[in-house]
């Protein structure tokens, strides 16, 4: 006798469709191992993080407000405000150094910044030898800022130097550019430029890159000169990037320390904050209260511009 499909039973089959919450809990489920290498991968660099900055960080914000030789845990005695009182008084380094530090932040914002800018927007129409020249720009961000201070001496030497060596070809006297405390603030810094441009052009060629090239296409052919697309459109663009620019020009600015030190030890007119932390810690007279206060100032100022660089970065993600 024939079997019609009808009389064949139906299969107790499963419908097709998305998996139920039992299948889609147990294929994203964490295996220990999983749960391993993600806890080592955000323990270990959180454990570094904390043992090597944040808490000495805060044992100088805790050391600021007391008074000690640095010789024996018993010798440390509580003295509140005095230290930031002292400093802001009876001081005398202090506001020579602050001001030298703002005339660093103000010149690396007026000169190497811009001038990386430029540098930045002339490779970026990817010109022949591009890489070559990147390079060679890039080359000073390698070297550490102490043997930048070294190349610089000799370039500025009073008997030997390049500098002298020119102008001396025209009749001029030799000038000591890194003994005259009028000038050798100003030579420091143009030393220091050299390396800041190369840094400034990398973060601004990556800027660059990430601009829709639709966006100035459509400038020109609206009938936009080359600056007037710059201006209006690209820069405009690099909003995030200029951010990130500021507080690292911030940041350098404060942490301005191999290059003068290597010179003449941060003396006779180049007194920053960070070598007035240096000589009052590990100076002859040690006072790690003065050097922790001094320290702690610099953290504020720039905890101050990572919140605005941090501000904007949340703010961005919002959009």
């Amino acid at each position: 006798m024939a079997v019609t499909t009808a009389e064949v039973p139906a299969r107790d089959t499963p419908a097709a469709g998305p998996p139920g919450p039992r299948r889609r809990r147990s294929a994203n489920r964490w295996t220990r191992r999983d749960k391993l290498v993600l806890g080592l991968m955000i323990g270990v660099p959180t454990a570094i993080s904390v043992l090597l900055v944040w808490l000495p960080a805060l044992a100088s914000v805790g050391l600021s407000f007391t008074r000690w030789d640095g010789i024996g845990l018993d010798t440390i005695s509580w003295v509140g405000l005095r230290n930031y009182r002292e400093i802001f008084t009876i001081y005398p380094p202090f506001f020579p150094a602050l001001w030298h530090n703002v005339l660093w932040l103000a010149f690396f914002l007026l000169i190497p910044t811009p001038i990386g800018l430029l540098l930045a927007t002339l490779l970026d129409k990817e010109i022949r030898g591009t890489r070559i020249y990147q390079s060679a720009i890039f080359l000073p961000v390698v070297l550490s800022l102490a043997i930048v201070g070294f190349i610089w001496q000799l370039i500025y030497s009073t008997d030997q130097g390049l500098v002298n060596a020119v102008i001396t070809r025209f009749g001029a006297d030799p000038v000591d550019w890194l003994g005259n405390p009028d000038i050798n603030l100003w030579a420091v810094l143009l030393a220091a430029s050299w390396r800041h441009v190369g840094y400034m052009m990398i973060l601004y060629l990556a800027g660059l890159k990430g601009v829709d090239p639709t966006i100035k296409e459509a400038a020109a052919i609206d009938g936009a000169t080359a600056w007037q697309t710059f201006r209006y459109v690209v820069f405009p663009a690099l909003r995030p990037v200029n951010i990130v620019v500021l507080v690292i020009t911030v940041i350098e600015s404060l942490r301005a320390f191999d290059l003068v030190f290597v010179i003449n030890g941060g003396r006779n007119g180049l007194e920053l904050l960070s070598v007035l932390v240096t000589q009052n810690i590990i100076g002859e007279a040690s006072r790690i209260g003065y050097g922790s206060a001094i320290a702690s100032i610099m953290l504020v100022i720039s905890t101050v511009f990572i919140g605005i660089y941090t501000v904007n970065v949340f703010r961005e993600e919002r959009r």
